[in-house]
């Protein structure tokens, strides 16, 4: 394997087996061409060990490097929150509440909201309880598609503008996004969020339609959309990336909460 990595190009699958301890861990290898030095990433979402180093640089250095810091890897991953499956017993946030997910055998298979018999609400499916995670996470989507659209459509009309399109990703790196071609993209796990973090997404990606930017201008649209705009962000930042714990994991690769050491710094 390592001979094989020995050579100038490497693929996105390439991967090195490091040592701590009795535990093996493969670390993905990954070249980019603005990388100054190695650097030794350890994702907080999905325990996925990424060495990024230089267009030119030494792979067998490169490899040295990520053996040497074996225990570093392990200290990290014992750091990452479990994954929770939206299984039946499970329980799911939606729009910012617990539901518990739970499956009778006489409930539809379609998941649904139902008021729980010891109060609040739960999520209720029936049918094969092998496909209720598939399921459940399908009807989380299309609630957040719905939740999306009437934003959308609410902070549309206010400024006069008007998206033409909406679409829903699995993306870790952002929330939501705006093409110069007025295409908004967002993350389905916002429907796990406050109704009030949809709903800024919403209003700064729509202000986007206006202000390709984040001028002065654009944030003072956003504050007149949303004025709970800082208490958003404040949420997304502390508990965001606490959403990608659940469900099938997403479709970005960088730029999630991430341990990271450089070579130079303190092994």
């Amino acid at each position: 394997m390592l001979m094989r990595l020995f050579r100038r190009s490497i693929s996105e699958n390439d991967t090195v087996s490091v040592r701590s301890g009795a535990e093996v861990f493969e670390v993905i290898l990954r070249r980019r061409h603005d990388a100054r030095r190695f650097t030794l990433r350890v994702s907080q979402v999905t325990g996925e060990a990424t060495l990024t180093m230089p267009q030119r640089g030494d792979v067998r250095a490169a490899v040295r490097f990520a053996e040497a810091h074996g225990d570093w890897i392990a200290a990290r991953l014992r750091r990452v929150p479990k994954r929770i499956e939206f299984r039946p017993g499970a329980v799911a946030l939606v729009r910012g509440a617990p539901h518990p997910i739970v499956w009778q055998a006489s409930a539809r298979a379609v998941p649904a909201i139902a008021p729980h018999p010891d109060g609040g609400m739960m999520i209720l499916t029936g049918g094969d309880p092998r496909h209720a995670p598939r399921r459940v996470q399908e009807f989380l989507r299309r609630e957040a598609a719905r939740d999306l659209e009437r934003a959308v459509d609410r902070h549309s009309r206010a400024l006069g503008v008007r998206a033409r399109s909406i679409t829903l990703r699995d993306q870790r790196t952002r929330w939501g996004s705006c093409t110069a071609a007025g295409r908004l993209n967002f993350s389905w796990r916002l429907i796990m969020a406050p109704p009030e973090v949809l709903d800024y997404l919403a209003a700064h990606e729509v202000c986007h339609l206006r202000e390709m930017n984040h001028s002065e201008r654009f944030w003072a649209l956003v504050y007149n959309l949303c004025p709970g705009t800082d208490e958003a962000e404040a949420w997304l930042k502390a508990h965001g990336a606490s959403l990608h714990r659940y469900g099938v994991g997403g479709d970005g690769a960088d730029g999630d909460s991430d341990a990271g050491l450089s070579a130079g710094e303190a092994a």
